[in-house]
């Protein structure tokens, strides 16, 4: 047997996304970082051993201008244009990529670490053995962090940690049950078939439940169409200890899958004769266990009141989704859902141990109660936790100071390194004084000023209230629609979503009713009238009028959205998760004029915020058949040094992507990105000197590290082509004098 020590930075326990985000954050911070993970590859749950979706802010569509950027961002945005089939594998080859392209990263795969030095509140060394190589490895560094799912290196070095779920009068949170105890959410195993092409019969194990002496078949849906994630629902041991009875979880759950497929496959109710299993998993993908305590423990609260905490590193947005410690045999519903109106805030609080002072955690075992983690426990958010932590960790190691001190005493100095690393934060604005961008003038070859879609794809009957979101900046001084009518009058009412990063009526403002002759499209104007006290979003309503049509565009604005309002059904009237507000017209919208705004001024693109909180935040050039190669200048008063740019482009996080593919989207990459495009400067009345070309470009950042630092009084990005989008967007120009 060999040992061997490791000396890095930062010893990253975990490979699943929560740790192969911190690794990236903290490497591309400049720290050296052991990544060690238990299993022959990377991804945890959403690996192609145990295939979940990665889901996270969007919730599935639910929540508006949403999806993640950052390092999980950027997984995303890959994965579309690599693996548009959803194909497990190559999720596997993107995620192993993503770490193997940072220099800074060691990874040792099927390393299990089983033992933790650690002494006077902080963790020396942890210890694990190498499989296959049977190799025993301690790895040393002045701090860690905890993506392990479970918690090991946190249990073992004294950490305080909770299980189970908490009483409602610890919190005051009513999901919460009014007596402690300590169930947990299940564990699942999932399973794909395939069409053979041809008969093939399937005979059953003998301990393969028989699901037909359980209520199953009657309480959860089953369709032969069903694959993968469709069978979330498979879950058990959220009553045992889910570490503990690992082994016995496992067995049960694959016989409860067999029993499923014989169900499908033998009992007469499927056609499901040519039907065959492709895979089965056979590690369980675990939801829960241990939860670190920090400085601060997320809440219900929190979390459905969107707490406005000062030192947010990341956020969330999926619903609170607990689900029945009975799992597949509870008599419940497989799961209940609260969404909050919004995306909520994490903070760097929830990150770090409160008494053990160099560790971090981030994925499912931060500071959270059992009820909020019901929501930041899906592995977009767990991403978004780990960069946070690893830049977090990175910052405070280059500047000598613990977490805590971190958080409370410097907590700028991580801000600014979010905001450079284009991390998932909402409502931060760019502050960064090494940002010299920040000291410009912008100006644009053209703007979008005054936005309208006037050309009808067809038209929709007001059968239903209609929403339709639009930026507001600096006011609203009415707008005009285009709608068939055979007579009568619309009644439109103009409300404030209220908070910043909310896309639905909160409170009214304006209404008026306005009487709309017969006939067929007709531009009526609308009166509606609002100046709020900084960029906002409007909600329009357009109450049902069935005797009027709207028409709609192909295409749509950006920052817009819609949705069209319904009642609840019979079987969504259970729980609060109804929303009864739900998107319509994706990829489109209705046939508006909105008149003058700066919602997509050139200015957008330095400071302010990185993506859609209060208005879209980014320049919009005109349309590109009138304005072909669309430019954005930066011009200094005096002459300043650069030796790195930085480039944020429009991504479109509306467009919700997902890893192995729930949905399909159209596209391999998004529409909306900049394709190609050249960045300049000069000094001066001197000559423009190209400092960078890009072609055929499908990420959203891009960091320009010049070979020798230039003195400029101009910068200048010209847009060669977009990836099929009309108009150029930028959503931010950033420059600085030293390179990260």
């Amino acid at each position: 047997m060999q040992q061997l020590e490791v000396q890095s930075d930062l010893t990253v326990v975990g490979g699943g996304l929560a740790g192969i985000c911190a690794a990236i954050g903290a490497a591309r911070q400049g720290s050296t970082v052991a990544l060690v993970q238990n299993r022959p590859v990377l991804g945890g749950n959403s690996s192609s051993e145990v295939r979940v979706w990665v889901c996270g802010a969007t919730a599935h569509g639910v929540q508006s201008f949403a999806r993640e950027t950052g390092i999980m961002g950027e997984l995303f945005v890959e994965n579309q244009f690599r693996n548009p089939l959803g194909n497990p594998y190559y999720w596997d080859l993107v995620l192993l990529e993503a770490v193997r392209a940072e220099p800074r990263i060691t990874l040792y795969l099927n390393t299990d670490v089983r033992s933790v030095e650690a002494a006077d509140g902080e963790i020396r060394s942890v210890t694990g053995w190498q499989m296959g190589s049977e190799k025993e490895i301690r790895f040393v560094s002045p701090v860690f962090v905890d993506c392990s799912g479970d918690g090991l290196v946190g249990m073992l070095s004294g950490a305080d940690f909770r299980t189970g779920r908490e009483p409602r009068s610890q919190y005051d949170e009513s999901w919460a049950p009014d007596v402690p105890d300590s169930n947990t959410l299940g564990s699942t195993i999932l399973f794909y078939s395939k069409d053979a092409g041809e008969p093939v019969r399937f005979v059953p194990p003998s301990f393969a439940r028989d699901v037909t002496e359980t209520a199953i078949p009657e309480r959860r849906v089953i369709r032969t169409d069903m694959n993968g994630c469709a069978f979330w629902w498979i879950e058990w041991g959220g009553e045992l200890d889910v570490v503990d009875d690992n082994e016995a979880i496992r067995d049960e759950l694959q016989a409860v899958v067999y029993g499923i497929w014989d169900h499908i496959k033998n009992s007469g109710r499927f056609d499901a004769d040519n039907l065959t299993l492709e895979w089965i998993g056979s590690v369980p993908g675990k939801r829960e266990y241990r939860r670190f305590l920090g400085d601060h423990v997320l809440t219900q609260h929190d979390v459905l009141e969107q707490t406005d905490f000062d030192d947010r590193v990341a956020f969330g947005g999926w619903s609170i989704d607990l689900h029945p410690p009975g799992g597949v045999y509870a008599a419940e519903r497989g799961s209940k859902h609260w969404h909050p109106d919004g995306n909520y805030h994490i903070p760097l609080r929830s990150l770090y141990s409160r008494n053990v002072r160099n560790l971090w955690m981030a994925g499912r075992n931060i500071s959270a109660s059992h009820v909020a983690f019901g929501t930041t426990r899906v592995m977009a958010t767990c991403a978004l936790l780990g960069e946070a932590a690893g830049v977090g960790a990175a910052v405070a190691l280059r500047n000598g100071l613990t977490p805590r001190e971190l958080a409370h005493d410097r907590f700028g100095l991580l801000k600014h390194a979010l905001t450079r690393a284009d991390a998932s934060v909402l409502g931060v604005v760019d502050d960064d004084p090494e940002n010299v961008a920040l000291s410009a003038t912008v100006t644009a070859s053209s703007t979008l000023t005054r936005p309208a879609l006037e050309v009808s794809a067809g038209t929709l009957p007001l059968t239903t209230d209609l929403g339709i979101v639009i930026p507001v900046d600096p006011a609203l001084d009415g707008f005009e629609l285009l709608v068939d009518s055979a007579g009568g009058s619309l009644t439109v009412e103009l409300h404030d979503p209220v908070k910043a990063q909310n896309y639905l009526p909160a409170q009214l403002v304006d209404s008026c009713t306005v009487e709309v002759p017969t006939g067929e499209k007709r531009w009526i104007q609308v009166p509606l009238a609002w100046r709020p006290a900084a960029p906002s979003n409007a909600f329009v309503v357009l109450r049902s009028t069935p005797d009027i049509s709207v028409h709609t565009a192909a295409t749509g604005l950006p920052g817009t959205v819609h949705f069209a309002h319904r009642d609840p059904a019979a079987d969504e009237q259970w729980s609060e998760q109804f929303r009864p507000w739900k998107h319509i017209l994706p990829r489109g919208g209705l046939c508006i004029r909105l008149g003058e705004t700066a919602a997509y001024a050139p200015d957008k693109v330095i400071g302010g915020y990185s993506r859609p909180y209060g208005g879209p935040n980014l320049w919009s050039s005109e349309d590109l058949a009138w304005d072909s190669e669309p430019w954005l200048e930066l011009t200094w008063p005096e002459p300043v040094e650069l030796s790195e740019i930085v480039v944020v482009l429009d991504a479109d996080v509306q467009e919700d992507l997902i890893n192995l593919h729930h949905h399909r989207t159209p596209f391999e990459t998004l529409p909306t990105l900049l394709a190609a495009y050249d960045l300049e400067v000069r000094d001066g009345d001197g000559p423009w000197q190209r400092v960078a070309e890009v072609t055929d470009n499908h990420h959203r950042t891009q960091h320009h590290h010049l070979q020798t630092r230039a003195r400029a009084t101009q910068l200048r990005l010209t847009t060669r082509q977009t990836n099929g989008a009309q108009r150029a967007h930028v959503v931010s120009i950033r420059a600085y004098s030293s390179p990260q």
